[in-house]
């Protein structure tokens, strides 16, 4: 099978699911990323193999955890105990839709259940853009990450025939495969001790899969595969050494190379062949951002800003002991939650209390809690020097006008930074106001010298600005990257490289989510070594008009859609 007719991936998820329903409590679950009729299809096969239950999207803690039964307690005059979604589950598998939305705290409740090996998780992730992912914390510890997002298969799976097996009579891994696999998850990056010790769970379970007892080079390969492949963030280099170490030697043939990986080459090494396998099935799109040095991002935010905690407006979470004052609001039911398990106590404490009140201490008192998510501010910062400045400033023009249509929508701001002669200027503080904008921009002036780290550290500036007033911040550079005016506003390109590198050096400090648009005719490669100082998301556009600026800079931000 050539690489342009890659495997249907749901082949692979198949198997893991196979793993995964031998020993639930040693791999933690699965996340599967992408809608597709082969998700439903796999998740169907896995309901019909163990018992499954789903996880609200907005449970509490009442119902995730357990509790006390308030209306059949104040009936019952002593305490009601109730179940938790996690008691119902335990030992068996919990489906989470929507996981990339889900909150921190529900994701905590969750980690912990995962670390007692009360359930395992199915982890459903929806996210459309590459940033877009469930909480780290859960996928840390569900041992497979399978995407179904291309696949096309449509036939039912079945799993139901080879579950019964037992983990326990596999021998563990001999020193040599251990080491072997943690060779394979250094060269691929993956440096946390959980997919290590998931992938040699899984290389135990595909051989009592397979019938064997000892488990060999292909379980080995398989664990490599399934776990350590979608966690990469590098590309090894095997793959390049082996072209430059390898005689030319007359062709063979390899037909049946494929069917066994035990048959590899006597003079390769177990590590070698397993970081080969893990590196062949690594999927296309991370394979690329991988190529170009860039390791998956991910985020707690959504393209409408940061989330933070509010005691007035927002999405609900779960109540927090403390006083009802400065705008916070008493809840009631969780305060009479924690005030009824004592009451027999306090009643003896206190005999003479009226009968039917309910005796509450200010330990028992809860607020509510809210998470609102912050206006995100995106500062355009655009180099309006030299002879093409024109076109820049009518890109950057349209693309501000494109964004701030979006604005109510996105809950989102714009500003514009012009950075040309001797001087950065802040043209268009952060606005909404359409009409605002057209007017500030109507005048934009442009030519002259390049002053790139005057830029660099305005944009800087008015990012830590923004960020002080509680907004997320995100910077967009339209720049070919090469300065000639010093950060003091001396002329000569040595200096001016200097202190551009050094600027870029600040932001990256910063941890400014930040974009590098290089719209220059000839891209050249100052702007991409400008967006690594940076730690930046790198866009080459030599063509681009405001309507497809627009969209990459849609694309390149963690775009969710708001709530």
């Amino acid at each position: 099978m050539t690489p342009a007719d890659p495997p249907d991936p749901i082949q692979d998820a198949a198997l893991a699911a196979q793993l995964l329903l031998i020993a639930p409590a040693s791999f933690g679950g699965m996340a599967l990323r992408g809608s597709s009729p082969a998700r439903d299809l796999l998740v169907q096969a896995m309901g019909e193999s163990g018992a499954i239950r789903k996880l609200p999207g907005h449970i509490d803690d009442e119902r995730l955890l357990g509790g006390i039964d308030i209306a059949a307690s104040l009936s019952a005059g002593r305490p009601i105990k109730q179940s938790g979604l996690l008691a119902e589950a335990k030992g068996g598998l919990l489906l989470v839709p929507m996981a990339e939305r889900m909150g921190d705290a529900i994701a905590g409740r969750l980690a912990q259940a995962l670390d007692q090996g009360d359930i395992s998780l199915i982890l459903l992730d929806d996210g459309r853009e590459p940033d877009d992912s469930p909480p780290a914390s859960l996928m840390e510890r569900c041992a497979f990450h399978c995407n179904l997002t291309h696949s096309r298969a449509a036939t039912p799976i079945n799993l139901t025939a080879k579950t019964a097996l037992d983990l326990g009579a596999v021998d563990p891994l001999e020193d040599e495969a251990l080491e072997a696999l943690a060779a394979t998850a250094a060269a691929l990056g993956v440096h946390s001790l959980r997919p290590l010790l998931a992938a040699g769970q899984a290389a135990r379970a595909h051989a009592a899969l397979t019938g064997r007892r000892v488990p060999s080079q292909t379980d080995l390969a398989v664990a490599a595969r399934l776990v350590l492949a979608p966690r990469a963030t590098q590309l090894p280099p095997a793959e390049e050494h082996q072209q430059e170490d390898t005689p030319a030697d007359p062709p063979q043939d390899h037909g049946d190379e494929r069917e066994d990986t035990d048959s590899k080459r006597p003079d390769q090494t177990l590590d070698e062949m397993l970081v080969e396998a893990a590196a062949a099935t690594i999927p296309a799109d991370l394979l690329a951002q991988l190529a170009k040095g860039q390791a998956p991002r991910k985020s707690s935010g959504s393209g409408s800003g940061q989330r933070r905690k509010s005691g007035v407006r927002g999405k609900p979470l779960s109540a927090r002991p403390g006083m009802p004052h400065g705008g916070a609001r008493l809840a009631l039911i969780d305060t009479l939650r924690a005030a009824v398990p004592w009451q027999a106590i306090r009643r003896r404490e206190q005999p003479g209390a009226e009968r039917n009140a309910i005796l509450t201490r200010k330990d028992d008192l809860r607020v509510r809690r809210f998470e609102e998510k912050a206006a995100r501010v995106t500062i355009f910062a655009v180099d309006a020097s030299g002879s093409a400045a024109a076109a820049r400033l009518a890109e950057a023009k349209g693309a501000v006008e494109l964004m701030l249509a979006q604005a109510y929508v996105t809950r989102s701001e714009v500003a514009l930074i012009a950075f040309r002669g001797d001087n950065a200027e802040l043209l268009l503080p952060p606005t909404r106001s359409l009409t605002r904008a057209r007017r500030a921009l109507a005048e934009l002036p442009g030519g002259g010298g390049t002053p790139l780290a005057m830029g660099l550290n305005a944009a800087r500036e008015a990012a830590i600005s923004v960020r002080a007033r509680g907004r997320t911040a995100s910077l967009v550079f339209l720049t070919d990257g090469r300065g000639n005016i010093a950060a003091d506003g001396a002329p000569g390109r040595k200096q001016a490289k200097e202190d551009a590198e050094a600027a870029a050096k600040a932001i990256a400090r910063e941890g400014i989510d930040a974009l590098v648009v290089d719209i220059s005719a000839r891209p050249g490669p100052d702007a991409p070594a400008l967006a690594d100082l940076m730690q930046a998301r790198f866009l080459a556009l030599p063509r681009a008009d405001a309507k497809s600026l627009h969209g990459a800079i849609s694309a390149m931000q963690p775009a969710r859609s708001a709530a």
